[in-house]
């Protein structure tokens, strides 16, 4: 596995594992099948985790506690605060903050929380910044080793990237959502604030394998926030109406070299970027989770085709991409 800094302080694998699918959120998963696919991804050199406090209402976090007591070699794990419902959207508070922080740590077995980041909080809390003299006091206290923001849009993420202090960003970004490449890349590999990324394969369509007959289970957001009905429309299938990105997804066929997958296609893609530090795609099992983790030993995409997938962004799917970006 190759790896690369995250921020300042940290190096980690490119390839990390997005915890979100331990909680349900994509369908009922054992506690056992989430142990296995921890086991083969950090098996395979994945050394980051991705989860958050509402994945499964702890759930998520709960399954990597357990997984970590019993772990080999050391693993960074990154959380989240701020869409629980006794905070999201009015009601953040230091001492909530706090409380958030002491709950993931007894949940992943932790004293010190690696990673806290701001879990696409509000806009405005965003540009009052009093949110990040918390954080700052909450590190300066021991309480979390750094902090970082998981934001919705561009300019969000250029607010962040004024905090002193900030060690990450974690943005969506697949080659259905390329908008970040020019406006927000340059500026965090300037002040040395990596980049984390979500949705790159945008909640499977980048796959490849949906058609539009496919279904989703009720519990799953695929079903559930196909339109935005529960949060960002952005988080579910990046934003694009469901039978639009079948089809666009299709014509991305076109553009696979020989022997590749779209999988890989749509993993390599993002690595190739410099800005980003690592990438999360989720697992379903732990053979996916080890596919992912080859995705560090190919090599690099030609220039010639990311030039080809930025113009089909551009005339072909960015106009169809719904909610804030």
């Amino acid at each position: 596995m190759i790896t690369r800094q995250l921020g300042k302080d940290f190096r980690v694998g490119e390839v990390g594992l997005g915890c979100w699918q331990f909680g349900g959120d994509f369908g009922a998963m054992e506690a056992d099948t989430a142990l296995a696919i921890l086991e083969a991804a950090v098996g395979s050199g994945i050394n980051f985790l991705d989860t958050a406090d509402v994945y499964g209402a702890g759930r998520s976090e709960e399954l990597i506690g357990k997984f970590l007591k019993q772990c080999p070699t050391p693993v960074t794990v990154a959380t989240k605060f701020g869409r629980a419902a006794e905070v999201f959207p009015d009601h953040y508070s230091e001492e909530r903050l706090r409380q958030s922080i002491g709950a993931a740590a007894r949940r992943l077995g932790v004293e010190v929380i690696d990673l806290l980041q701001l879990h696409c909080i509000p806009e405005g809390l965003l540009r009052s910044g009093e949110v990040f003299d918390w954080l700052r006091r909450a590190q300066q206290e021991g309480l979390i080793r750094h902090f970082g923001a998981s934001v919705e849009t561009v300019d969000e993420g250029l607010l962040c990237l004024e905090q002193d202090g900030l060690l990450s960003l974690q943005v969506i970004f697949n080659i259905f959502r390329q908008k970040p490449v020019i406006r927000l890349f340059p500026q965090a590999l300037a002040r040395g604030v990596g980049i984390i990324v979500r949705l790159p394969l945008a909640s499977g369509l980048l796959s490849g394998k949906f058609t539009r007959e496919t279904t989703f289970a009720a519990e799953d957001h695929r079903n559930y926030n196909r339109d935005g009905q529960c949060f960002n429309v952005g988080e579910t299938f990046a934003g694009l109406p469901f039978e639009k990105g079948v089809e666009l997804a299709e014509r991305i066929r076109d553009f696979l070299p020989e022997g590749m997958t779209m999988v890989e296609l749509a993993l390599r893609w993002i690595l190739d970027h410099d800005a980003v530090s690592v990438v999360i795609p989720g697992a379903s099992s732990p053979e996916q989770a080890r596919a992912n983790a080859r995705i560090s030993d190919l090599p690099s995409l030609p220039e010639d085709l990311h030039h080809r997938l930025m113009e089909f962004y551009e005339s072909d799917v960015q106009a169809h991409i719904r909610g804030r970006y």
